[in-house]
Protein backbone atom coordinates (compact mmCIF):
# COMPACT_ATOMS: atom_id res chain seq x y z
CA UNK A 1 0.00 0.00 0.00
CA UNK A 2 2.95 2.18 0.71
CA UNK A 3 4.42 1.77 -3.02
CA UNK A 4 0.78 2.26 -4.37
CA UNK A 5 0.35 5.70 -3.01
CA UNK A 6 4.20 7.34 -2.72
CA UNK A 7 2.64 10.46 -4.60
CA UNK A 8 0.24 10.88 -1.60
CA UNK A 9 2.80 9.34 1.77
CA UNK A 10 5.52 11.87 2.32
CA UNK A 11 7.47 9.60 4.03
CA UNK A 12 9.98 7.21 2.77
CA UNK A 13 11.46 5.16 5.25
CA UNK A 14 9.34 2.13 5.23
CA UNK A 15 10.57 1.30 8.69
CA UNK A 16 8.90 4.12 9.98
CA UNK A 17 6.03 4.36 7.48
CA UNK A 18 4.22 1.22 7.25
CA UNK A 19 3.24 0.75 11.19
CA UNK A 20 2.45 4.21 11.42
CA UNK A 21 0.17 3.80 8.39
CA UNK A 22 -1.08 0.91 10.06
CA UNK A 23 -1.81 2.68 12.84
CA UNK A 24 -3.94 5.26 10.87
CA UNK A 25 -5.53 2.63 8.72
CA UNK A 26 -6.77 0.82 11.62
CA UNK A 27 -8.23 3.71 13.20
CA UNK A 28 -10.11 5.03 10.33
CA UNK A 29 -11.62 1.81 9.78
CA UNK A 30 -12.59 1.48 13.97
CA UNK A 31 -14.18 4.75 13.85
CA UNK A 32 -15.92 4.93 10.92
CA UNK A 33 -17.31 1.09 11.16
CA UNK A 34 -18.15 2.45 15.06
CA UNK A 35 -19.61 6.37 13.85
CA UNK A 36 -19.67 6.75 10.44
CA UNK A 37 -16.55 7.94 7.85
CA UNK A 38 -18.68 11.37 7.47
CA UNK A 39 -18.65 12.10 11.33
CA UNK A 40 -14.93 10.95 11.99
CA UNK A 41 -13.19 14.44 12.27
CA UNK A 42 -9.10 14.38 11.90
CA UNK A 43 -8.57 15.49 15.48
CA UNK A 44 -10.44 11.98 16.22
CA UNK A 45 -8.18 9.79 13.99
CA UNK A 46 -5.35 12.03 15.71
CA UNK A 47 -6.69 10.68 19.30
CA UNK A 48 -7.35 7.15 17.72
CA UNK A 49 -3.95 6.48 16.31
CA UNK A 50 -1.43 8.29 18.30
CA UNK A 51 -0.06 10.71 15.70
CA UNK A 52 -0.57 14.51 15.75
CA UNK A 53 -2.96 16.27 12.82
CA UNK A 54 0.17 17.14 11.05
CA UNK A 55 1.54 13.80 11.12
CA UNK A 56 -1.68 12.24 9.99
CA UNK A 57 -1.04 14.85 6.67
CA UNK A 58 2.35 13.10 5.91
CA UNK A 59 0.39 9.89 4.68
CA UNK A 60 -2.75 11.81 3.48
CA UNK A 61 -3.99 15.27 1.87
CA UNK A 62 -7.70 14.98 3.11
CA UNK A 63 -10.58 12.29 4.25
CA UNK A 64 -11.07 11.69 0.48
CA UNK A 65 -7.59 10.97 -0.13
CA UNK A 66 -7.79 8.33 2.28
CA UNK A 67 -11.27 6.82 1.38
CA UNK A 68 -9.56 6.57 -1.87
CA UNK A 69 -6.65 4.63 -0.78
CA UNK A 70 -9.30 2.29 1.43
CA UNK A 71 -11.24 1.37 -1.57
CA UNK A 72 -8.28 1.29 -4.34
CA UNK A 73 -6.88 -1.76 -1.52
CA UNK A 74 -9.90 -3.50 -1.22
CA UNK A 75 -10.54 -3.80 -4.61
CA UNK A 76 -6.72 -4.75 -5.50
CA UNK A 77 -6.80 -7.49 -3.16
CA UNK A 78 -9.93 -8.75 -4.46
CA UNK A 79 -8.43 -9.04 -7.73
CA UNK A 80 -5.24 -10.63 -6.79
CA UNK A 81 -6.54 -13.27 -4.64
CA UNK A 82 -9.53 -13.96 -7.24
CA UNK A 83 -7.53 -14.46 -9.73
CA UNK A 84 -4.98 -16.93 -8.43
CA UNK A 85 -6.48 -19.07 -7.78
CA UNK A 86 -4.63 -23.42 -7.13
CA UNK A 87 -3.96 -25.04 -10.58
CA UNK A 88 -5.45 -27.98 -8.74
CA UNK A 89 -8.73 -26.49 -9.60
CA UNK A 90 -8.11 -24.16 -12.90
CA UNK A 91 -9.73 -27.59 -15.69
CA UNK A 92 -12.98 -27.83 -13.37
CA UNK A 93 -15.42 -25.01 -13.35
CA UNK A 94 -17.54 -26.61 -10.43
CA UNK A 95 -14.01 -26.85 -8.05
CA UNK A 96 -12.83 -23.16 -9.38
CA UNK A 97 -16.57 -22.10 -8.31
CA UNK A 98 -16.46 -23.94 -4.99
CA UNK A 99 -13.14 -21.91 -4.55
CA UNK A 100 -14.10 -18.52 -5.90
CA UNK A 101 -17.08 -18.50 -3.03
CA UNK A 102 -15.22 -20.05 -0.34
CA UNK A 103 -11.65 -18.03 -1.03
CA UNK A 104 -13.62 -14.67 -0.96
CA UNK A 105 -15.59 -15.47 1.99
CA UNK A 106 -12.12 -16.37 4.23
CA UNK A 107 -10.65 -13.33 2.10
CA UNK A 108 -13.65 -10.81 3.79
CA UNK A 109 -13.13 -12.80 7.08
CA UNK A 110 -9.40 -11.75 7.49
CA UNK A 111 -9.98 -8.39 6.38
CA UNK A 112 -13.76 -7.75 7.94
CA UNK A 113 -13.03 -4.36 9.05
CA UNK A 114 -12.20 -3.10 5.38
CA UNK A 115 -15.05 -4.82 3.73
CA UNK A 116 -18.01 -3.69 6.39
CA UNK A 117 -16.67 0.04 5.64
CA UNK A 118 -16.37 -0.45 1.93
CA UNK A 119 -20.47 -1.70 1.91
CA UNK A 120 -21.82 1.03 4.80
CA UNK A 121 -19.90 3.69 3.60
CA UNK A 122 -20.32 3.71 -0.32
CA UNK A 123 -23.80 5.74 0.27
CA UNK A 124 -21.84 8.46 1.50
CA UNK A 125 -19.00 8.47 -1.07
CA UNK A 126 -18.30 11.32 -2.99
CA UNK A 127 -18.83 10.19 -7.06
CA UNK A 128 -15.22 9.56 -7.88
CA UNK A 129 -15.31 7.00 -5.54
CA UNK A 130 -18.59 5.68 -5.45
CA UNK A 131 -17.25 4.66 -8.53
CA UNK A 132 -14.39 2.98 -6.96
CA UNK A 133 -17.13 1.23 -5.08
CA UNK A 134 -19.08 0.09 -8.22
CA UNK A 135 -15.93 -1.26 -10.45
CA UNK A 136 -15.19 -3.25 -7.07
CA UNK A 137 -18.36 -4.66 -7.24
CA UNK A 138 -18.67 -5.63 -11.04
CA UNK A 139 -14.96 -6.61 -10.74
CA UNK A 140 -15.94 -9.94 -8.57
CA UNK A 141 -19.06 -10.36 -10.80
CA UNK A 142 -16.79 -10.55 -14.10
CA UNK A 143 -15.01 -12.97 -12.09
CA UNK A 144 -17.79 -15.22 -11.32
CA UNK A 145 -19.37 -14.57 -14.24
CA UNK A 146 -16.02 -15.75 -16.72
CA UNK A 147 -15.95 -19.48 -14.66
CA UNK A 148 -19.53 -19.66 -14.84
CA UNK A 149 -19.02 -19.00 -18.54
CA UNK A 150 -16.25 -21.58 -19.01
CA UNK A 151 -18.57 -24.15 -17.20
CA UNK A 152 -21.31 -23.37 -19.57
CA UNK A 153 -18.91 -23.97 -22.68
CA UNK A 154 -17.47 -27.38 -21.31
CA UNK A 155 -20.85 -28.56 -20.14
CA UNK A 156 -20.87 -28.64 -16.13
CA UNK A 157 -23.30 -26.10 -15.98
CA UNK A 158 -26.60 -25.90 -17.73
CA UNK A 159 -26.76 -23.83 -21.07
CA UNK A 160 -29.62 -21.87 -19.58
CA UNK A 161 -27.68 -20.98 -16.37
CA UNK A 162 -28.97 -17.30 -16.11
CA UNK A 163 -26.58 -14.70 -16.71
CA UNK A 164 -28.01 -12.93 -14.17
CA UNK A 165 -26.30 -15.40 -11.44
CA UNK A 166 -22.71 -14.13 -11.22
CA UNK A 167 -24.79 -10.64 -9.95
CA UNK A 168 -26.87 -12.69 -7.73
CA UNK A 169 -23.59 -14.33 -5.90
CA UNK A 170 -22.64 -10.90 -4.84
CA UNK A 171 -24.80 -10.10 -2.21
CA UNK A 172 -24.92 -13.87 -0.38
CA UNK A 173 -20.69 -12.95 -0.34
CA UNK A 174 -21.53 -9.76 1.52
CA UNK A 175 -24.68 -11.00 3.79
CA UNK A 176 -21.30 -12.73 5.72
CA UNK A 177 -19.92 -9.98 6.68
CA UNK A 178 -22.25 -7.35 6.86
CA UNK A 179 -24.88 -9.56 8.97
CA UNK A 180 -22.08 -11.34 11.20
CA UNK A 181 -24.82 -10.96 15.01
CA UNK A 182 -27.07 -12.74 12.68
CA UNK A 183 -24.99 -15.70 12.10
CA UNK A 184 -23.18 -15.18 14.85
CA UNK A 185 -26.31 -15.89 17.03
CA UNK A 186 -27.32 -19.11 14.78
CA UNK A 187 -23.85 -20.49 15.24
CA UNK A 188 -23.47 -20.55 11.46
CA UNK A 189 -19.44 -21.20 11.02
CA UNK A 190 -17.65 -19.37 8.10
CA UNK A 191 -17.78 -23.08 6.94
CA UNK A 192 -20.91 -23.88 6.95
CA UNK A 193 -21.79 -20.48 5.32
CA UNK A 194 -19.59 -21.30 2.62
CA UNK A 195 -20.74 -25.13 2.03
CA UNK A 196 -24.17 -23.40 2.03
CA UNK A 197 -23.49 -20.99 -0.37
CA UNK A 198 -21.76 -23.22 -2.91
CA UNK A 199 -24.81 -25.58 -2.66
CA UNK A 200 -27.08 -22.64 -3.37
CA UNK A 201 -25.20 -21.13 -6.53
CA UNK A 202 -24.35 -24.70 -7.85
CA UNK A 203 -28.23 -25.77 -7.90
CA UNK A 204 -29.10 -22.67 -10.23
CA UNK A 205 -26.10 -23.81 -13.15
CA UNK A 206 -24.94 -27.35 -12.39
CA UNK A 207 -25.78 -29.49 -15.41
CA UNK A 208 -27.62 -32.75 -14.64
CA UNK A 209 -25.50 -35.94 -14.00
CA UNK A 210 -25.66 -37.24 -17.02
CA UNK A 211 -24.77 -34.02 -19.22
CA UNK A 212 -21.45 -33.27 -17.42
CA UNK A 213 -18.36 -34.30 -18.88
CA UNK A 214 -16.61 -36.70 -17.98
CA UNK A 215 -12.70 -37.71 -17.65
CA UNK A 216 -9.64 -36.24 -16.42
CA UNK A 217 -10.42 -32.67 -15.14
CA UNK A 218 -14.39 -33.02 -14.91
CA UNK A 219 -15.01 -33.76 -11.74
CA UNK A 220 -18.40 -32.68 -10.28
CA UNK A 221 -16.62 -30.92 -7.28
Amino acid sequence: MLARHRDTVSVRNPELAVPRLQRILEAALDLSNSGGFQAMSLRDLSRASGLSTGGLYAYFDSKTTLLKMILVEVTDVVERVLSDPPETVTTDPVAHLRWMIDAHLALTENLLPWFTFAFMEAKNFPPAERRIAIDSEELTERLFGEVIARGVETGCFRADASPLLPALIKPLLQDWYVKRAKYRRRNVTRETYSATVQEVVLAACLAEEGERPTGPGARAG
